[in-house]
């Protein structure tokens, strides 16, 4: 039988602010004739990466921009909720986000990147990653492992609230201690919107825990045949409108 587990102590976790530095300016340039495969990979073979930047009210472009940039921006601290400036030439520099990205699973190499326009007023919806510090009793002591089951949440906030990352303080958590979401840091300027008794870690029994979880799974899987599930992630209308209805 499974050990029950505890509700950790109210931690004292921080929410990781960014940097002051100077953002990130992203030279778009604008696409122009048709927008299918073959002029994608003309952009591609060009050096550039084809792009569409839409949002705040503003018509969709297609563009293509820097691939050096964005994967700077991607792997900067923040990534893909750094806010950078987008600049096209003949308009006022926009800021923006990059909400979407592929890669080419073979050479992992960027291909194509959608750019969102935010208004630094609005909030946003974005995900913010949590990231575990120190060791915990239940670890050390007691011989269990820690398991972190959310490494990001949910939030609301205006952009310039968007913390780099959530530090929590582990190593208090003793054997079967749950971290959920509601302990997590709050404050007036952040709304969680993952569910407030969701488990981010807790501190588990690798006999008592890991194994029949494992056994249940492959029993689950062995009596139930598998069914195909096909996932795909959606472009926003937005998106789709800049690379199939611009002008040729």
């Amino acid at each position: 039988m499974l050990a029950q587990q505890r509700e950790r102590p109210t931690p004292c976790p921080t929410l990781e602010k960014r940097e002051d530095e100077m953002p990130e300016v992203v030279a778009a340039k604008p696409r122009e004739g048709k927008f299918n495969k073959n002029a994608a990979r003309r952009v591609r073979r060009a050096g550039k990466i084809p792009a569409v930047l839409y949002g705040a009210g503003h018509e969709p472009v297609a563009v293509e921009v820097d691939p050096k940039q964005i994967s700077r921006i991607l792997y900067s601290e923040t990534g893909h909720n750094t806010i950078f400036d987008v600049e096209i030439a003949g308009s006022p520099a926009s800021k923006a986000m990059i909400v979407d990205w592929q890669r080419e699973p073979i050479k992992d190499q960027l291909i194509h990147i959608d750019l969102k326009r935010i208004a630094l007023d609005k909030p946003l919806r974005v995900h913010v990653r949590v990231k575990l510090l120190g060791t915990p009793v239940g670890v050390k002591v007691e011989g269990g492992i820690l398991d972190q089951v959310m490494r990001e949440v949910e939030i609301e906030c205006l952009p310039g609230d968007i913390p780099s990352h959530i530090d929590v303080d582990v190593n208090e958590m003793k054997m079967y201690d749950a971290l959920r979401v509601s302990g997590l840091p709050h404050s007036d300027k952040i709304k969680y919107l993952s569910a407030e008794d969701a488990t981010v870690a807790h501190v588990i029994s690798i006999r008592e825990e890991v194994a029949p979880a494992a056994d249940a799974e492959a029993a689950a899987a062995a009596a139930s045949p598998a069914e195909p599930e096909v996932a795909k992630k959606g472009k926003p209308e937005e998106a789709k409108k800049a690379e199939g209805g611009a002008k040729k």
